[in-house]
């Protein structure tokens, strides 16, 4: 029995587990997320719902917003008048199996009919084929990923999920969570129907309350939903996409590892619907500093200490035309940033505690135009150990990171970033006089870039210096 059950492990692990694992982690062969600058993707399983499809299809209608639907072949049976409305109305419509059964649990062939058979009733419905499909819970099989299927169907899962099938989750907590993901690029799963296993049949009525007021959230930032075809298309003409796959799953472990970072120290967020920098507070472990103001930097004292958000910085140095346009991406990206990391600071005790400002950089002459003063690192383990990130780091954001690297990799040294709790908060508190430090360095880079083409005196070794890698 137990050489049985050791089996049924390893088979099941061969067939649906390591596959599924390879696609979270990988994205081989499957859609997971775009790289857009300003869509994002709404999408909807286990629809049509005769109850809760027409109100989605209004409220996507008030709102301008294309969705996705991945239809369950049964229910698109039963109510087609719904799926030819998500067609007219401009909607992609994808398969979502023809019953609401997870492919781990049927064979391949199985599996196939269920595909094709959605995709037939599709067909009858539109006019079209679909050529897009989400398995039920996300789960592929070995036989999903073959080249056959996933030449003809792409694969589409999602980078956000929400638990809005439960009812209980309730409207309030719901936004809270959507709001949180609602970034470029990210495709959001939502459910219309709450008829499949482990719904709530009256679960959809709290995602619809949420997500009207996510809508009119992405409204006023400017975001807009798209159809994950149309997210595809972007994608694959972005400047991501023609990195080498090698290259890519590099920067997809490394970014798994930023999360786990951020979690287990706890890491703030200073805008959480555009995250560029991060914060933490912590006691200093470092030499004795003395700092221009007459503050003493001590073992034990605390610090806040600043962090990129390196996804954002991945973004920015592969779709960035060269180095003086990466710099100019990040200063004035600071420029709006400091701003709302001096009101975090004002409304945490703790940050309000801190002595002072603290990073580590590999390049050194930029952030003193923002006030922070340069500090050799003293050489030790923690040094070296930053020093080695701190190259990886710039070799995968930077436009010629891997040339920078061999040409000067003696300069290439990090070094802390210092500036005082009190004089940040003068430089770039509402109430502080940031202001007309922030007006003149907008007008001086809004120069620079226009010159960029023809003038070299603030060219790659100027401003190329001032990408803080904090």
């Amino acid at each position: 029995m137990q050489t049985l059950l050791l089996w049924l492990f390893y088979i099941s692990s061969f067939y649906a587990f390591i596959p599924g694992l390879i696609t979270r982690i990988f994205g081989f062969r499957v859609f997971r997320r775009g790289s857009t600058e300003h869509e994002y993707a709404l999408t909807f399983d286990d629809g049509p719902d005769p109850q809760y499809t027409p109100q989605l299809l209004d409220l996507l209608k008030k709102y301008d917003a294309k969705a996705t639907f991945f239809v369950v072949g049964s229910h698109a049976e039963q109510h087609p008048e719904l799926v030819k409305r998500m067609y007219d109305e401009g909607h992609l419509i994808g398969i979502h199996n023809y019953v609401h059964k997870s492919n781990w649990l049927m064979r391949p062939a199985t599996v196939t009919k269920q595909i094709m058979k959605t995709d037939k009733i599709i067909h009858s419905i539109t006019g079209e084929r679909s050529s897009y499909y989400r398995p039920p819970w996300g789960i592929v099989n070995l036989f999903d990923l073959n080249k056959k299927r996933s030449g003809k169907f792409k694969i589409v899962l999602w980078s956000a999920m929400f638990g809005d099938w439960r009812e209980r989750i309730g409207a309030d907590k719901l936004t809270e969570r959507m709001l949180q993901k609602l970034h470029p690029g990210e495709v959001l799963l939502l459910h219309d129907c709450g008829t499949t296993a482990g719904a709530n049949p009256d679960a959809p009525r709290q995602m619809l309350i949420a997500l009207e007021r996510v809508l009119e959230e992405a409204k006023r930032q400017g975001l807009k939903s798209i159809r994950v075809d149309d997210m595809i298309k972007a994608k694959e003409n972005s400047p991501e996409n023609k990195l080498p796959f090698s290259k890519l799953a590099i920067v997809r472990l490394w970014l798994l590892w930023e999360v786990a970072f951020h979690k287990m120290f706890r890491l703030k967020t200073v805008n959480p619907y555009d995250p560029m920098l991060h914060y933490r507070v912590r006691k200093y472990s470092g030499q004795k500093i003395e700092l221009d103001d007459g503050t003493v930097l001590e073992k034990g004292d605390q610090v806040v200490e600043l962090h990129f958000d390196n996804e954002k910085l991945f973004r920015f140095g592969v779709r960035s035309r060269s180095a003086v346009h990466l710099a100019i991406h990040l200063i004035r990206t600071m420029e709006k940033e400091f701003p709302a990391l001096a009101q975090c600071i004002l409304e945490d005790p703790k940050a309000m505690d801190a002595k002072t400002l603290y990073g580590v950089t590999m390049v050194n002459r930029g952030p003193e135009q923002f006030g922070f003063r340069i500090v050799d690192l003293k050489d030790g383990l923690f040094s070296r150990s930053s020093r080695l990130y701190l190259k990886f780091l710039l070799s995968v954001i930077h436009p010629s990171g891997q040339s920078r690297l061999k040409e000067q990799s003696q300069q290439l040294v990090p070094k802390m970033l210092l500036m005082p709790i009190g004089e940040f908060l003068e430089r770039y508190a509402e109430s502080g006089s940031h202001r007309h430090h922030h007006e003149s360095r907008r007008r001086r880079n809004e120069q620079t870039e226009q010159n960029e083409p023809n003038d070299l005196n603030l060219t790659a070794q100027e401003l190329e210096s001032s990408t803080p890698a904090i």
